[in-house]
């Protein structure tokens, strides 16, 4: 018998069953579930585990009575849910996939609205790069986005837990408006990102080459404090960028952001969920000129999520207080890939004990994208099983780039550190839907 591997998987399996009972013992301490007859539903974020257990917790709809908890298991039956009972305490269990598109696009099309037109109306050679589109066509798609964005966007209210049923439960397409509120926990559902049906073309973007501009995120944290996302696999599913047509020379981009964290949303803990195959994963602040809003708020916890296939902002950073630990990024040997932690303006990303992946020829550097000058720790990372300096590997291969080390703070709000060696095993056995243990 080889001793080693006996050693190593008994290893990981401690890791893993110290990770599962600090959280039941967590639940437990809430008095929220019962063992033999766990309710995802009534659960709640455990003490210190990260910035959405700042003052209050979060608790979502834990406390819902009997009247405020649904089973949905269409589109149109989950928006009916979450308009029902205001800011009592509500619990919605999502049972199967269900489709905020079920319809196909055409079913938002406007009368007249003709994307081959579209084409042949703006073609640089016909329109130019000069300036923005408009006219007939354009008033058209812009119409007809108007009655996607009506169709699936669906707003929640403060006090609202949000779970998947099983395994493979979620939703398609639609864009989760987490708007303006408190207290909301999402756990154990797949989330595919949503399509733009009629996308832009800018032909004065990218220094005035023009692109195409898509809206809607998966999820989106706008102004909302106590944002609980666990759990959950986000990704682009069945519409992979790499199945994206091109025109005008340029990707027809129907994909905007997976979880976008923005305008003044504070405390706000994102933990075991597997982001897939998306390029623009994951915005933390949108705008250098939202210091208004955004200065001291934007406070996020990352901890083992799974990160892979995507190509960049995971996340990218501005103003906020990021603490990012035990996460692991595996960047594929032929994927496209532009960075994981993008640093912005007045960020604090404060990265340890996370793993990285790395197939060969990916370099290291690119760990790491500096947008402005924002001093950053990290430390105690591993890359392919090596303990890395990110910083260091940065700055002597991007040196134009060069990154200042120090965040200038000290997370506190952690429940358990894992070592990062054991990472890509525990967070790969553990993080999305279907794995809550």
């Amino acid at each position: 018998m080889n001793a080693q591997p006996w050693h190593e998987h008994a290893m990981r399996r401690a890791v893993v069953l110290a990770g599962c009972t600090a959280l039941v013992l967590a639940v437990t301490g809430t008095g929220a579930a019962q063992a033999g007859s766990r309710d995802l539903g009534r659960e709640v974020l455990a003490a210190n585990d990260g910035w959405a257990s700042e003052g209050a917790g979060t608790t979502g709809g834990s406390a819902a009575d009997a009247e405020h908890v649904y089973t949905v298991t269409t589109w149109e039956e989950f928006r009916a849910a979450l308009k029902a009972g205001g800011d009592a305490p509500k619990i919605i269990k999502v049972k199967g996939m269900i489709d905020a598109v079920s319809e196909g696009c055409d079913a938002f099309a406007a009368e007249g609205y003709d994307f081959q037109q579209y084409l042949a109306d703006y073609d640089p050679a016909v329109w130019g790069n000069d300036i923005p589109v408009s006219g007939e066509q354009e008033d058209l798609r812009d119409a007809s986005a108007n009655n996607q964005d009506k169709a699936i966007k669906a707003n929640v209210p403060s006090n609202t837990t949000i779970v998947g049923v099983g395994k493979y439960s979620g939703i398609l397409g639609g864009s989760l408006q987490i708007k303006g509120v408190d207290n909301v926990i999402l756990r154990n559902l797949t989330i595919e990102a949503p399509i733009d049906c009629f996308p832009q073309w800018d032909p004065t973007d990218d220094n005035n080459t023009g692109a195409w501009n898509s809206e809607y995120d998966g999820v989106v944290v706008y102004g909302s404090t106590h944002v609980w996302v666990d759990h959950n696999t986000l990704t682009d599913g069945r519409y992979p960028d790499s199945s994206l047509p091109s025109y005008f020379g340029k990707v027809y981009q129907q994909h905007d952001g997976l979880l976008d964290i923005v305008r003044g949303a504070d405390y706000v803990t994102v933990s075991w969920n597997s982001f897939e195959d998306h390029d623009k994963t994951m915005l933390i602040g949108n705008s250098d000129s939202a210091a208004a809003t955004d200065s001291g708020k934007l406070n996020v916890t990352l901890h083992h999520n799974r990160f892979e296939g995507i190509v960049e902002r995971a996340p990218r950073v501005r103003f906020g207080q990021v603490d990012s630990y035990n996460n692991h990024f595996v960047v594929t040997k032929d994927q496209k890939f532009g960075y994981v932690f993008g640093i912005g303006i007045s960020s604090h990303l404060y990265a340890t004990h996370n793993a990285f992946t790395l197939a060969p020829g990916v370099s290291v550097g690119k760990t790491l994208k500096k947008w402005k000058e924002s001093p950053l720790t990290a430390e105690n990372n591993y890359v392919n099983g090596r303990l890395t300096d990110l910083i260091a590997v940065h700055n002597a291969e991007i040196p134009e780039e060069t990154l200042q080390s120090g965040a200038g703070w000290t997370p506190t709000l952690r429940t358990q550190v894992h070592p990062p060696q054991s990472i890509p095993w525990l967070v790969d056995h553990r993080a999305g839907a279907g794995r809550v243990c």
